[in-house]
Order: C-alpha cells, then structure tokens, then sequence
C-alpha cells in the first residue's frame, strides 16, 4: 500500500514539474466583444464578419469598423528548479540526504509480534529464592 501512494504521489510531482515548466500559446477570437473561439494549438475558426486581422484590403479597412479581433497570449513556463540546483553545496546536500534517510526510517514499521526471549531458555531454578531469602509478599 506504501508503494502504491509513493507512485501515485512520484507521477503527480512529475506532472506538476512538467506542467510548470511548460510553455504555451492561448489564441483568441472576438466576435462583437465576446469570446467567439480559443485555441492551444493555432487553428482557430473565425467568424464571417470583417476582422482587422483578416482584411486583403485597405478599402474594406477603411469604409467598415471591424468587429471582430484575434489576440493571442504566450504563457511561459518557469525554470527556477535548475538555478536551486546550483545553489546547492556539499553540506546541504548531505544535510539534505540525513534528513530524508531518517524521515523515511521514521515511517518503517517493526515486525509484528516480536518476541525478544524467543532464542533464550529458561533459567535453571535448583533452589526456592524466596524462602532462601525470607522475602514474601504479604
């Protein structure tokens, strides 16, 4: 069960690296001020209205007010975790490596049902301790 949630925790982290790093293009199509289509990948259906975007003519520019409007916004990823890297020295790695060996260690559980005299034999009793010794308990 340990195994399962440290694979399924393993594959989440990735994903979230992945994704983080991730650059990306958002493209959009106005049509009258609302939004007509987004794409991810460039290929965005656009309506029949004239467009500033899409005119072939100065005239058609120029006599009609254009409603519609394509705009397009590049998200870039980040790439902080490579300059963290660097940062580090020899002590924090090993600093580093200590904690999470004892962090791990701290979870693992013992055996169950441990019998620490299992291996041992009884010891050998020849004389009666207690009336050797006049203790009793009262």
């Amino acid at each position: 069960m340990k195994r399962v949630f440290k694979h399924i925790g393993s594959f989440f982290l990735a994903l979230i690296v992945l994704f983080s790093t991730f650059s990306f293009t958002v493209e959009k199509h106005f049509c009258g001020g609302e939004l007509a289509d987004y794409s991810f990948i460039g290929n965005l259906d656009r309506c029949e209205m004239p467009s500033a975007a899409h005119d072939q003519t100065k005239e058609m520019f120029l006599t009609k007010v254009p409603c519609c409007q394509d705009s397009s916004e590049m998200i870039e990823g980040t790439n902080d975790e490579l300059s963290i890297v660097k940062e580090l020295s020899v002590e924090k790695i090993q600093l580093l490596a200590a904690f999470v060996y004892s962090y791990v260690n701290l979870f693992e559980g013992l055996e169950q049902h441990i019998v620490p005299f299992k291996n041992y034999a009884p010891p050998l009793v020849t004389k009666d301790i207690t009336t050797l010794y006049d203790t009793f308990l009262i």
